[in-house]
């Protein structure tokens, strides 16, 4: 499966019939959580199926503007909410939660079980009607999910694909992600760092400042939180767009792909270097990779306890290595190259090597194979028979 997401082109009149789904479906959601903690409470086992019969036969009725807009939106609502809570059980999320206006707008319809079709730049949509897109896309999907962020609206929908194996131009490929540069390849290449919220974060902090003079909930508030909005998206998306470039690089022009399994969550605790590393993205960098590799045709190796910046490229000598020092100078054999290269090739030989000792097992076991069958008995059978 591969997932699209893409902005829309809309008139005033689709952007409001968008938000009065949206807010259909925020407000079943909030009324079945509302019944089933008051179910609970009572000593009910309630569930999402029969909540949505409560609700088609109970409360539907009793509000005549729910006709005028797709009945697949409340339908999606209390599947939403039955795996909420089923994640919950299951402690991979916590309890839910009631949704707020204005935070993250969704909701999902479909065909009645008919395909949607979405080809090139006018698609028409369930209900929803003709719709325009910023870029041509061309899936078939089942059902499709329309969400607000920062005031647009955005369509994203899944689809079946075949993946493509690319012809590789390198078999081995080790990176080295780091503060400074993005990435630092084995082969010599390096991808800079677009630190993108270091560029805005002066603008940031000045609309963050006007934003606090405004009033609670008036116009002028919403505006000034809307632009915090939208800035926060333009770093999120050219962060995105620096990502998507390196991982498909990496993934379709090379076989192997060897990085190292970093642990963000520790380094975030270093407070001098939280915001460098939180802006690079490392983690969004590892969850592209695994995916592409896979459709790509390509193989991801990820080694976390290998001193690959510690280590001499030439002779294997470990020395320390303090972030501050950006050359690394081997006191062995005088080598000195810089350490992001250093630690890339340290990862593209510990494949390598790992590679020819796997080879030499495999001859070692074929070459005692072919004594046997050539000599009809074993080595210890040979030796026992001359001494006899």
């Amino acid at each position: 499966m591969k997932s699209i997401r893409t902005k829309l082109k809309l008139n005033n009149k689709q952007k409001t019939l968008l938000a009065q789904h949206a807010g259909y479906s925020r407000w079943v959601y909030n009324w079945g959580l509302s019944l089933w903690n008051a179910a609970y409470k009572d000593g009910y086992k309630p569930n999402a199926r029969k909540l949505r019969v409560v609700f088609t036969n109970h409360t539907k009725p009793l509000y005549p503007w729910m006709k005028n807009l797709s009945s697949k939106v409340y339908q999606y609502a209390f599947i939403n909410l039955g795996e909420a809570f089923k994640r919950f059980f299951q402690g991979l999320g916590k309890y839910p939660r009631f949704k707020k206006k204005g935070k993250h707008d969704s909701f999902t319809i479909d065909n009645c079980g008919k395909p949607i079709e979405l080809n090139g730049w006018n698609h028409k949509l369930p209900f929803i009607g003709m719709v325009k897109t910023y870029e041509p896309i061309e899936a078939t999907t089942q059902k499709i999910t329309i969400s607000r962020q920062a005031g647009s609206w955005y369509l994203s929908c899944s689809y079946e694909f075949h993946a493509i194996t690319t012809p590789k131009t390198t078999d081995v490929i080790g990176v080295d992600l780091g503060v400074k540069t993005l990435a630092t390849l084995s082969d010599g290449k390096v991808f800079e760092s677009v630190k993108s919220y270091r560029r805005f974060e002066a603008k940031l902090s000045r609309l963050q400042y006007l934003n606090r003079h405004k009033k609670v909930g008036s116009a002028n508030g919403r505006a000034a939180q809307l632009k915090i909005a939208r800035l926060h998206r333009r770093v999120a998306n050219i962060r995105k767009d620096a990502l998507h470039k390196l991982t498909t690089y990496l993934a379709k022009n090379h076989s192997v792909v060897v990085i190292e399994d970093l642990n963000v969550s520790g380094m975030l605790a270093n407070h001098k270097l939280a915001k460098s590393i939180a802006d690079q993205g490392f983690y969004e960098f590892r969850r592209q990779l695994e995916y592409k590799c896979q459709w790509y045709g390509s193989e991801l190796v990820v080694d976390r306890f290998f001193p690959s910046s510690k280590t001499c490229s030439n002779c294997d000598h470990i020395q320390d290595m303090p972030l501050n020092l950006r050359t690394y100078d081997c006191q062995s054999c005088g080598l000195s190259i810089d350490r992001d290269l250093n630690a890339s090739i340290n990862l593209r030989k510990r494949v390598r090597n790992s590679e020819v000792s796997s080879e030499c097992k495999t001859h070692s076991r074929d070459a005692v194979g072919l004594t046997v069958d050539a000599c009809g008995r074993s080595a210890a059978d040979s030796s026992g028979g001359s001494r006899k």
